[in-house]
């Protein structure tokens, strides 16, 4: 069971006692990702994620990652669209410590001008490294296309137009209004004290109050979007709008992804690679939002078995949208998800990831047990309504990355000629 604690600024706190785990993890959820930004700051909460490991009032860059390699454990960060996230795990011994570092990253960071010149060349490095990778490209341009002249089409590392202009200063100022207890969850996994919890809500107590950050609403439309590279394959992904991550269907949309391209077993996998061998990577992705979303069809592959993959990933849609699965794959799916959520509770990172993930984005937290319901009271006949929802050509788009074909080609074959 955990156990909630809602403070009077507004911050939350989530801990979930393991008494038989040797380690504990926590993290720092902040609501505040790319979609929060406006076109000129693109990249700023990225780029603030950065920053935060290049030193504080009280240690060095240096020091810091001293310190952090001291404690045995691990530390890092992320950023997403919609929210960052900081986070340690360590011993129950040293959790002492990793609250301090943590909190001493989130809170007292000093964005020295120096650090942030240098650091603004890591992340055009970054940005050159995903230009360079045509399985993220592809996907990323299918996003600018789906979701195009919104905050959701511009990437999460930001552009370097927009990087160029932010100082340290700017920087410090744009963390310490969206850095504040309304826009922030902490969860605690593991083995830990009382003392330590305390140490947790008076660090949260002492954060100024401030309303969680507001999206404006965005809607998927049907696009295509083709970029020529040199790469020895062409990447290709087809995608259909899909529900929102709030949507009551979320373990549906799950199921049906992983029977469409999840695994081995699934139908992607065994229809275009070990009965046609048409490539050798093939798979189905949920990319969902807080008001939107869309399930992906990725196919890695060489030009002349391009069409023939596309044709047959098209029929293998069509047929789940008019049959719907059969009830041996829905069962192997369930399955597949039910243990997967299982095993995670072992692990006190993953406990620590969904306490404050579903917190700061669902507003709700499920038990283990009421998510293994969820999936057990999920029908075929429920996935067939779904994939008869959500794949209809009308509103497919294609994404294609490589030695590729002109986009009114892609587009013809959509039947938008």
């Amino acid at each position: 069971m955990y156990q909630q604690i809602t403070l009077p600024n507004g911050a939350r706190l989530l801990t979930q006692r393991l008494p038989q785990a040797q380690s504990a993890a926590l993290g720092f959820f902040v609501g505040v990702g790319s979609r929060h930004e406006t076109p000129s700051e693109n990249g700023a909460a990225h780029f603030i994620e950065h920053m935060l490991f290049k030193g504080t009032a009280r240690r060095s860059a240096g020091q810091l990652a001293r310190d952090m390699d001291a404690i045995g454990g691990q530390v890092n960060a992320y950023t997403t669209k919609e929210h960052t996230c900081f986070y340690a795990r360590t011993l129950g011994s040293h959790l002492d410590r990793g609250l301090d570092i943590l909190s001493d990253m989130l809170f007292h960071s000093r964005f020295a001008q120096e650090d942030v010149d240098l650091e603004r060349g890591v992340i055009l490095e970054e940005i050159d490294m995903y230009e360079d990778t045509p399985e993220d490209l592809v996907a990323e341009r299918l996003s600018a296309a789906v979701y195009k002249g919104t905050a959701l089409a511009r990437p999460i590392l930001g552009r370097q137009s927009t990087l160029a202009h932010m100082t340290g200063e700017w920087l410090a100022g744009w963390q310490k209004c969206h850095y504040h207890a309304g826009n922030l969850v902490a969860s605690l996994a593991g083995n830990f004290t009382d003392s330590q919890v305390q140490s947790l809500t008076d660090l949260l107590s002492s954060l100024e109050p401030g309303n969680p950050s507001s999206i404006t609403p965005v809607s998927y439309r049907p696009a295509v979007t083709a970029k020529k590279k040199a790469t020895e394959q062409n990447h290709l992904i087809l995608a259909f709008p899909a529900p929102n991550y709030l949507d009551e269907r979320r373990q549906q949309v799950a199921l049906l992804n992983a029977l469409l391209g999840g695994g081995c077993s699934s139908r992607l996998f065994q229809q275009l690679r070990e009965q046609r061998g048409l490539c050798y990577t093939v798979y189905s992705y949920v990319a969902d939002h807080e008001d939107t979303g869309l399930l992906g069809v990725y196919v890695g592959l060489n030009q002349e078995q391009e069409r023939a993959a596309l044709d047959l990933a098209r029929e293998v849609v069509a047929d789940l949208a008019d049959h719907g699965p059969t009830q041996e794959e829905v069962d192997r799916v369930r399955e597949q998800a039910k243990a997967n959520l299982l095993m995670g509770t072992e692990s006190v990172q993953a406990r620590m990831s969904h306490l404050g993930g579903s917190a700061l984005l669902y507003g709700k937290i499920r038990e283990t047990q009421e998510l293994v319901e969820l999936y057990d009271a999920v029908t075929r006949e429920q996935l067939r309504d779904l994939a008869g929802d959500i794949f209809s050509m009308d509103q497919a788009s294609l994404s294609a990355v490589g030695r590729i074909s002109p986009a009114q080609e892609y587009a013809a074959w959509l039947g938008r000629a």
